[in-house]
């Protein structure tokens, strides 16, 4: 019933947020590097943050006091980073406030994981540097009706699954954070010109960081970092696209349409409910065959991550040698 009352709540918000975005003109206007055409709400993501909000709610008003003090750095800095991204979908923010904020933001999630150890500083800034990469990459991969919404269900339906015999974290964290998810979805797992309104970068930002954090529990409770495969899809598409930018010396802080999933959509002209989906079946496939066909040793889990890599690293290099021609004469007639 609990569940029930939250995503009631939840979607009430959202329609909440749509009559001020509504009134305050907070919108997405599509411009030549867009996937879409009409104009669109945007921050509709916002509920990302509020489902944790709920969460903590639920945790207070059921006497779990010490469970929110546990989370609070972690709840603190996502609020941080969900009302910094938030402004900067208003308004736009430089870069460089946006990444001391990112790196405040997850030196706090660190705090509540128990990981701020100065005597292992080095380690500790690794993990910031690609912690925030992480986040800014699947930022990134927001382009298109519904990918970051299922994508999220993707990974933390696995996550739900392995949190019954490993309770790496709060099993009603997981559950609130899909509702949340799920309410997004109503209004914007839709076909193109159809969505009520994108995450924008309150939303995609605060995702990550959700999913990340309960990621960062997992690998830290079972010393594991393979765990991270559970994020792999988006991790090939986002970072081969930027190694690809790099190479095509393209200034990667523009907007662009060089992903996979943005020449499936535009390009091949492939549904984006359908794009959406083949990202989310292939990331299910990845994490199922972790969790129940991979050994529990460390040399299985290492061999399967680097396979599956290797495998969705040839398939990325394949698709872009096939079809990335399309996106070339695509960008030659924007010049005429």
């Amino acid at each position: 019933m609990s569940y029930v009352i939250i995503g009631i709540v939840l979607l009430c918000l959202e329609l909440l947020y749509f009559k001020v975005a509504d009134q305050f003109n907070i919108i997405d206007k599509p411009n030549e590097r867009s996937s879409h055409s009409s104009i669109v709400l945007r921050g509709g993501g916002v509920i990302f943050g509020l489902s944790m909000a709920a969460w903590a709610a639920m945790m207070v008003v059921q006497g779990n006091w010490i469970i929110v003090e546990d989370y609070a750095p972690f709840l603190c800095g996502l609020l941080l980073v969900a009302v910094v991204s938030f402004v900067d979908d208003i308004r736009s923010l430089p870069d460089s406030v946006r990444l001391v904020a990112q790196f405040v933001a997850m030196a706090l999630m660190f705090w509540s994981m128990g990981i701020m150890h100065w005597d292992m500083w080095w380690i500790v800034t690794i993990a910031l540097v690609v912690c925030v990469g992480a986040t800014n990459v699947i930022n990134f991969m927001d382009g298109i009706n519904g990918i970051t919404a299922v994508y999220s269900l993707s990974v933390l339906f696995p996550l739900l699954v392995l949190n019954n015999s490993l309770h790496f974290v709060e099993h009603s964290f997981l559950i609130v954070t899909m509702l949340g998810v799920i309410v997004f979805c109503i209004f914007n797992f839709r076909p193109k010109g159809k969505a009520k309104c994108f995450a924008g970068d309150v939303g995609s930002i605060s995702i990550a960081f959700i999913m990340l954090f309960a990621i960062g529990r997992l690998v830290i409770q079972t010393h594991d970092v393979t765990y991270l495969v559970f994020l792999l899809v988006y991790g090939v598409d986002g970072c081969f696209t930027i190694c690809h930018r790099i190479l095509l010396h393209e200034n990667l802080g523009e907007a662009h349409r060089k992903h996979v999933y943005q020449l499936m959509a535009n390009e091949l002209t492939i549904g984006h409910v359908k794009v959406s989906l083949v990202y989310m079946s292939m990331q299910l496939v990845v994490s199922f065959g972790f969790i129940y066909l991979c050994p529990n040793s460390v040399v299985a889990h290492w061999g399967y991550l680097v396979g599956t890599l290797m495998i969705l690293a040839i398939a990325y290099v394949l698709f872009k040698k096939k079809y990335y021609h399309l996106h070339e004469e695509y960008l030659e007639s924007l010049k005429k």
